[in-house]
């Protein structure tokens, strides 16, 4: 089978598929949106300690391991560092993605205005479910401005049991990801080594509580 072929998406994901769609044609208004406001994160990168090179082998290997439905994940031709992200916990407290160094991150940006989100957040939270341990966290951003209310309120309603609410009000996440030409819109997913590099990223939605989605994390823990 070539490699197009096990590429393709499963005829069981048309829905979460479909809205991928309307994640694209949000993306212009989404990124007009978060240029009005100031990034609150790291500056683009300017030098190779920025870059993670010795990461290319790995990000190749998650580029194979993408298939069927989250066959949109692509692995990274240049893998950069995201140590320095930064955006509150669930205690409402600061946290970078250099306090999660030693544990593989799926991490989501998404909104409770942002319809193909809303769609995703079931799945991601089936993953955590089976696969969240302490090498491995899916880990969700909300962007929503103003407080934690109403994606609180989301996350209570469609019965959130895994996932914990990480958020960054200011959209500076959003921001920075954008300039590293990672978002185009929401929602976006990379997937983050244990050092912190970003090895694969994705725009759109996928079934996350897939088998397929599975595998992909054993590969990444593998790496």
């Amino acid at each position: 089978m070539t490699d197009g072929m096990q590429k393709a998406p499963r005829n069981s994901n048309k829905k979460i598929i479909a809205l991928a769609a309307l994640a694209g044609i949000a993306a212009g208004a989404v990124a007009v949106y978060v240029m009005e406001r100031p990034s609150g994160n790291i500056a683009v990168a300017t030098n190779t300690t920025d870059q993670c090179p010795m990461k290319a082998a790995g990000a190749k290997a998650i580029d194979a391991a993408a298939v069927g439905s989250i066959a949109a994940m692509r692995g990274s031709d240049q893998p950069q560092s995201m140590s320095g992200l930064s955006f509150t916990g669930p205690d409402g407290k600061p946290v970078r993605i250099s306090d999660f160094k030693g544990k593989t991150l799926l991490v989501n940006l998404w909104a409770t205005w942002c319809a193909p989100c809303r769609e995703e957040m079931p799945a991601l939270d089936a993953l955590e479910t089976k696969k969240g341990s302490d090498k491995f966290e899916v880990v969700t951003i909300n962007i929503d401005t103003g407080d934690e209310t109403k994606p609180k309120a989301f996350l209570s309603e469609i019965g959130v049991k895994s996932l914990d609410l990480y958020r960054d009000p200011s959209m500076g996440v959003f921001n920075e990801l954008k300039r590293k030409n990672l978002a185009f819109g929401l929602p976006v997913t990379m997937l983050v080594d244990k050092e912190g590099c970003q090895i694969a990223a994705m725009n759109g939605p996928a079934d996350w509580s897939s088998d397929d989605a599975q595998r992909f994390v054993d590969t990444a823990l593998g790496l």
